[in-house]
């Protein structure tokens, strides 16, 4: 998978992880694509690990992978940045 779709795929996984996590209304655009792609990597991982199929291409099942890992990613931050505001 191209850069573009890399692109596309993380847009799209970042936009429902932040509609799910509640983070919509703080998030951009770019920060859409960069949880995405990271999501992306973080939900192969996890798929990997427990013998499952990662990123396969441009289709649904790499966008649900990303979005697992995206909504993860975003829990995680959500959890830090709630403690920190303490």
């Amino acid at each position: 998978m191209g850069i573009i779709g890399w692109i596309i795929i993380g847009a799209l996984a970042g936009w429902i992880a932040s509609m799910v996590t509640g983070n919509n209304k703080r998030m951009g655009a770019f920060k859409n694509i960069l949880t995405g792609v990271v999501g992306g990597f973080i939900g192969g991982l996890i798929m990997n690990l427990v013998g499952g199929v990662g990123i396969t291409g441009f289709n649904l099942w790499s966008l649900a992978v990303a979005c697992v890992g995206a909504i993860i990613l975003l829990l995680i931050v959500n959890a830090f940045s709630r403690k920190a505001s303490y």
